[in-house]
C-alpha cells in the first residue's frame, strides 16, 4: 500500500476543512431530524439508539463509526439473534433506504476520521482479505458515500465496488467529490441499490479468488 501517495492541491488543502465545515453545518441544520429519528428509533427498535461499530480507517487503522440502529434485538427461544431479515422491520428498512441511519456518521466526519466522499467504511477484519489491488482503497480515509455508492451501492459485487474505490483513490478532485455528493442525493431519493440481490444486508466479504495481502 502506498503510504506516501502523492496528493493533489484539493486533497491536501481543501478536502478535510471542507468536509468538517459541511458536516458541522449539516448537523446543525438537521438537528431536528436527528432528534425525531432518535425518538422513533427508541420507540420502535429500542436501545441503544445510536450504536458504534469498529471500522477500518485510512491505512486500515481501526476507529468507531456511529449510526442509528436499524434492526431490533429480537431473539429466538435459545437467546440467539434472529436472522437479519426478521430483525429488519419496515421502520428499519425506511431508515436504510433514506440513509437516515447514517446521519450520526457526520460526527465521524467532524472528527476527521471519515470523509464525506471516499471508499465505504468496512470492517477491520476485511483488511487481510483484500488483494493488492483492493487494498489500495485503504490509502485514503473512508467516506460516507463514494463512487461505488452512486454506481450500484449494494446491488453490485464486492469486486466491482473495490474497483470503483481504487478508481476514486486515483482521481480525487473537487468537481468529482461534489458530483458524487449530488448524485448520492438523487440515489437516496430514488432509493436505488439499497440491498443486494440475495440478502437484506450485504453479504460478508470473504476475499477474492486471487492472492491476498495482509496488514498489521
Amino acid at each position: 500500500m502506498a503510504l506516501n501517495r502523492k496528493k493533489g492541491f484539493y486533497e491536501k488543502y481543501i478536502k478535510v476543512p471542507q468536509d468538517v465545515f459541511l458536516a458541522l453545518v449539516a448537523l446543525i441544520i438537521l438537528s431536528p431530524v436527528l432528534l425525531v429519528v432518535a425518538i422513533l428509533v427508541k420507540t420502535k427498535l429500542g436501545s441503544p439508539v445510536v450504536f458504534k461499530q469498529e471500522r477500518a480507517g485510512k491505512n486500515g487503522k481501526p476507529f468507531y463509526m456511529y449510526k442509528f440502529r436499524s434492526m431490533s434485538d429480537e431473539r429466538d427461544e435459545n437467546g440467539e439473534l434472529l436472522p437479519d431479515e426478521q430483525r429488519l422491520n419496515k421502520f428499519g428498512k425506511l431508515l436504510r433506504s433514506t440513509s437516515l441511519d447514517e446521519l450520526p456518521s457526520l460526527w465521524n466526519v467532524v472528527r476527521s476520521q471519515v470523509s464525506l466522499v471516499g471508499p465505504r467504511c468496512l470492517y477491520v477484519r476485511y483488511n487481510e482479505r483484500y488483494n493488492e489491488h483492493q487494498a489500495r482503497r485503504l490509502e485514503v480515509k473512508p467516506g460516507i458515500t463514494g463512487l461505488a455508492q452512486i454506481n450500484g451501492r449494494n446491488a453490485i459485487s464486492w469486486e466491482k465496488k473495490f474497483d470503483y474505490d481504487v478508481e476514486y483513490v486515483d482521481n480525487i478532485t473537487f468537481v468529482g467529490d461534489w458530483t458524487i455528493m449530488f448524485k448520492t442525493v438523487l440515489k437516496v431519493f430514488k432509493r436505488e441499490g439499497i440491498t443486494s440481490s440475495t440478502s437484506v444486508t450485504m453479504e460478508e466479504f470473504m476475499g477474492s479468488e486471487v492472492e491476498t495481502i495482509a496488514y498489521e
